[in-house]
């Protein structure tokens, strides 16, 4: 376990260096790995983890270094790997969620659930644009929405913007900004300022939870 994640966290490190490594040696096949990446991050509740955000920009910033891939055909197969995943999940959740989540498990408890229920509560639909921007929530949010009973035309909706503005402005992002010699030398940087910008709203949700929490004890 303990090498699992050594290797995980080296591979998000380096993530340009095993990207372009990648590249170079499946090619075309590219495409399909970093649409499987993204599918498994949005549509599989067992696999938040995957970096999502940072593939997406080292995707955009190794395609315009090496050229094999084009980013205008890159961009729609990820836009359409996120959306099924995001199906996925709100179907699983609309169908067995329920059944599920009778009981916890070590990988989702019930509180999550309701917790983002609450959220949608507060932000309504708003709550899958916003969640395509952050890790962990964008994997939840979609399953919630189908346990939830929100309606399939709302859900696919905000569905479609999200997710349009989450693969677009990253991948460009990294094509555009990722060869920036300051940028390009301090790609390690980036990528866990990516992280830590992406996983910020959690944190600042959790220290309002905590002093919520002290204040009505």
């Amino acid at each position: 376990m303990i090498d699992l994640l050594t290797q995980f966290f080296d591979f998000i490190r380096h993530l340009d260096v095993h990207l372009e490594n990648i590249m170079r040696e499946y090619e075309v096949m590219t495409y399909l790995i970093l649409a499987l990446i993204i599918f498994c991050e949005t549509g599989l509740v067992v696999t938040p983890f995957l970096p999502g955000d940072s593939l997406l920009f080292a995707a955009g910033a190794i395609t315009a270094k090496t050229g094999i891939l084009n980013v205008w055909l890159l961009i729609p197969l990820l836009f359409a790997a996120a959306i099924l995943g995001d199906n996925t999940n709100y179907f699983f959740g609309r169908y067995l969620g329920t059944k599920v989540f009778t009981r916890d498990y070590w990988f989702l408890k019930r509180q999550y659930i309701e917790r983002t229920q609450e959220f949608y509560e507060k932000y309504g639909g708003r709550t899958l644009v916003i969640a395509r921007f952050v890790p962990i929530v964008r994997t939840f949010a979609p399953f919630v929405a189908g346990v939830g009973d929100m309606t399939y035309r709302r859900f696919i909706g905000y569905c479609l913007g999200g997710g349009i503005a989450w693969v677009t402005s990253l991948t460009l992002a990294g094509y555009f900004f990722g060869q920036i010699p300051i940028v390009k030398n301090n790609f390690e940087i980036v990528v866990f300022g990516i992280i830590g910008v992406s996983v910020l709203p959690i944190f600042v949700e959790f220290v309002r939870a905590k002093v919520n929490k002290g204040k009505a004890a």
